[in-house]
């Protein structure tokens, strides 16, 4: 379950080349009272009846009763209302970078990166500070609108103005860094191959997937506090499930997301011995211990089925198939637009607005193939939080929680286009259907 930023994190890391996810008092499950209609469509209170008898429908609709209508129309309405922050914020990222390089800016950037400092790489690295800042800069209205003012309006954000203020600068700082990392590198091979749609690609895909390695271990803790988790109540039942599924960790970590926002969400992350368990106050504060379990047994799921290399291999194919995109497309716009806007071919650092204006075009025509990929592999970790939890009342307590900002029960091709996660409705229903098929879960 990413933060809400990561799909702008995500963005943020294939403009660098064109990643993220972080994420709980003890407490008796809640069990529906005797003769509610939950209890009558799921059996609880009267020990869970055979697959057969079992009306996976009406439980399912049960639980989506619980949520009261006017919460559920407040949902649906920030979730919709996503979809249109989606294509402004295409529009505008366009508009932004056709003025940059309509005006000259892009061009100017160059000269004057190449005025300050004779070595190459530098040069690079200092074009992208300059570019970073400027778009930044020029995409603040639009971020403070989505990042806080809505967030605010809806109910989803704990932040001060302050606050808010200060994370955006550190994302800021981060992206000065990685981008002064990776573009040296890049335009390096682009200047030197032929082929540099081919062997561009391989440098961002190999940047890509270190950055979204490292990303929950050294940059996310930029933005958040992470303390040890001392409550053995809530940690002997995640180590044992780690355990249990050949996570080697000794800790579970805390991290102090309600500074931020009242989501809840959980984390395993890591490799070669830097691995981490780790779940959000806001988890501990609002859910009870089957649904702490629901939601980390989902977590570990994606570790252990290699989400994160799967996702990165999935994410390399994404550049290689834009990296074609670019051969396509970037001559062209430089043959008719180049002389205007002082822009040589692709080895020119003043093109790079034009790289990723193209290569953010060709991610908002891939969004329903994108959006399918990572759905799918949401519902795997689903089904193996399942099985490792053996919670599935949890995990739809834990969907309806989620719900709060996700729309609960979207239309067939409207989850297929929109979605990166399974739907509220899809989740109850799969959890449904496991307790079915497993009398005695709750």
């Amino acid at each position: 379950m990413r933060r809400p930023g990561s799909r702008r994190v995500l963005l943020s890391v294939l403009l660098l080349v064109a990643a993220a996810s972080v994420t709980s008092g003890q407490a008796v499950a809640a069990e529906p009272a005797a003769g509610s209609p939950v209890a009558a469509a799921t059996g609880a209170g009267a020990g869970t009846p055979a697959a057969s008898s079992f009306d996976l429908h009406a439980a399912t609709e049960a639980w989506l009763a619980k949520v009261p209508a006017d919460k559920r129309a407040s949902s649906d309405a920030y979730f919709e209302g996503g979809y249109w922050i989606g294509l402004w914020d295409f529009l505008y990222s366009v508009g932004v970078f056709w003025l940059l390089l309509s005006t000259g800016a892009s061009a100017w950037m160059r000269e004057r990166a190449e005025r300050l400092v004779r070595v190459r790489w530098l040069q690079a690295g200092l074009y992208w500070t300059q570019l970073i800042v400027a778009w930044t800069f020029l995409q603040f209205p639009l971020s403070i609108y989505e990042g806080w003012f809505r967030e605010h309006a809806y109910g989803l954000s704990t932040q001060t103005l302050g606050s808010w203020l200060g994370d955006f600068g550190m994302v800021l700082l981060v992206n000065v860094v990685l981008g002064a990392l990776l573009y040296p590198i890049l335009y390096g091979v682009v200047r030197r191959v032929r082929a540099w749609w081919l062997w561009g690609s391989v440098v961002a895909a190999a940047f890509l997937m270190f950055v979204q390695l490292v990303a929950p271990v050294f940059i996310l803790p930029l933005f958040n506090t992470y303390t040890r988790l001392e409550d053995p109540a809530i940690r002997g039942p995640i180590l044992s499930m780690a355990r249990a599924n050949g996570i080697t960790v000794k800790d579970v970590f805390v991290v102090d997301a309600s500074r931020q926002s009242t989501r809840i969400s959980g984390n395993v992350s890591g490799f070669m011995g830097t691995e981490r368990i780790s779940l959000n106050d806001n988890l501990l504060k609002r859910c009870t211990l089957p649904e702490i379990q629901a939601v980390m047994g989902h977590e570990m799921g994606h570790y252990v089925l290699h989400h994160n290399y799967k996702g990165s291999a999935f994410f390399a194919l994404v550049i290689f198939a834009g990296g074609l995109f670019l051969k396509g497309s970037f001559d062209g716009m430089v043959r008719r637009f180049g002389a205007r806007w002082r822009v040589g071919g692709i080895g020119d650092l003043a093109g790079l607005p034009l790289v990723l204006l193209l290569f953010l075009t060709y991610l908002s025509l891939i969004t329903p193939a994108f959006n399918s990929v990572t759905r799918t592999l949401e519902a795997e970790a689903d089904l193996f939080g399942l099985n490792a939890s053996r919670q599935p009342d949890g995990a739809a307590e834990v969907a309806l929680k989620l719900g709060e900002y996700r729309k609960l029960s979207p239309g067939p091709l409207e989850e297929i286009i929109f979605y990166d996660h399974p739907s509220g409705r899809s989740r109850i229903e799969m959890a449904m259907r496991y307790k079915a098929e497993n009398p005695g879960t709750n």
